[in-house]
């Protein structure tokens, strides 16, 4: 033992810290540790290659495809809520859209290229209420040739569908639809206007698609009476197609009809699809305005194969010009999240303005506008 040691004092002698042959051994340890880890990740190409992987093939061509042909489409969140029966998930109505090559076209240039001014005879049979829709022998629907063409190159934009219904109940409001909205505006006829040929000739010159709206059977009738020759589902099926035939002769040159009211008519299964099943077979679309929570016309539509569309948002239901914004702005957004939405509104001064401004710069906001007929086949 060190002399240092036998007179230093108790307890304070000195302390060896690391001992030699444990000290190596340590230091041989952590650098072996070491070493491995550095080749491991610098040699090996997958450092996590113990997970799972799947492999996927890519073609590098498709036969007709060329890199500019292919888009990235940006994927959207889903809207929350019901939003009407024109976002159902599934959709049976393929190839039920209209056939733009059986159209008859009247010559000329413009937003009317293409549209018939006058009832087509290939579509149309005398009744004793007049002018009937129907199937021609060659299978030319009234919905083929008085639809608006629509190009489909744009595949991917999301598209909207705009309804002004009322068109000919108020000659002022009516003239200044017709002068002020874009020609992918589709405008819906009321059975009980004035002069509606006159209306359909000029809404037709400027080029829009047109609909006829059908009076239905609401929930409190009588006490709102949508107006004579109401469909109801209490009518024998004769007097059904009396009513029917009149209102379907109060003008020509309609791609189809949307509902009037209607919430009990719309809810109850047998009357449907009596009435789809009938207009399906005069060659006409349905569109359902909306209004009810309750309606079954896109279950009966799809069942029956009937052409079919339906309202998503009303616009104005409050007619405020803040109001009616706001729809618009909801209406953009069902139209970006699902690829195709359709307002209805009426033709008030207030909407048919605000609807002119928000139409001008659609395009650039990166949304197109189309006729109710291009939303049938999703």
């Amino acid at each position: 033992m060190a002399s240092e040691d036998l007179s230093a004092p108790l307890g304070l002698g000195k302390r060896r810290i690391l001992r030699l042959p444990f000290g190596l051994m340590g230091v041989g340890i952590l650098s072996v540790v070491a070493t491995t880890a550095a080749i491991w990740m610098g040699v090996v190409n997958d450092p996590f290659g113990g997970e799972p992987v799947a492999v996927v093939p890519l073609e590098n061509s498709v036969k007709g495809l060329s890199s500019r042909d292919i888009e990235v489409v940006e994927i959207r969140p889903s809207l929350e809520g019901d939003l009407g029966p024109n976002l159902r998930r599934e959709q049976n109505n393929a190839n039920l859209g209209p056939r733009y090559n059986l159209q008859a076209s009247e010559g000329g240039d413009g937003p009317s290229a293409g549209l018939l001014i006058n009832p087509d005879p290939r579509v149309s049979e005398r009744s004793d209420y007049g002018f009937l829709p129907r199937i021609s022998s060659d299978g030319v629907r009234p919905l083929d040739a008085y639809a608006r063409p629509f190009s489909s190159e744009f595949a991917s934009i999301p598209k909207i569908a705009v309804i002004i219904g009322g068109l000919g109940l108020s000659e002022t409001g009516t003239q200044n639809a017709i002068d002020s909205l874009p020609a992918d505006v589709t405008f819906a006829m009321a059975p009980y206007g004035s002069n509606m040929d006159r209306w359909m000739q000029s809404a037709r010159t400027k080029g829009h698609e047109l609909l006829l709206q059908l009076p239905l059977e609401p929930f409190d009738f009588p006490d709102n009476d949508p107006g004579p020759h109401t469909l109801l589902i209490s009518l024998r099926p004769a007097e059904m197609m009396d009513r029917l035939a009149w209102l379907m002769t109060r003008v020509t040159n309609y791609v189809g009809v949307i509902n009037e009211m209607g919430a009990r008519y719309t809810s109850t299964r047998p009357s449907m699809q009596y009435l789809l099943e009938k207009l399906t077979g005069r060659g006409l679309m349905f569109v359902d305005n909306g209004a009810s929570s309750r309606s079954m016309s896109a279950e009966v539509a799809a069942e029956v194969k009937a052409p079919f569309s339906a309202v998503d948002v009303v616009l104005d239901a409050v007619p405020r010009e803040d109001q009616i914004n706001a729809k618009l702005l909801q209406l953009e957004g069902v139209a970006r999240a699902r690829g195709v939405a359709v307002a209805s509104g009426s033709a008030l001064p207030v909407t048919v303005r605000q609807l002119e401004v928000w139409s001008r710069d659609l395009e650039e906001r990166g949304l197109l506008l189309v006729p109710v007929s291009a939303t049938i086949d999703r």
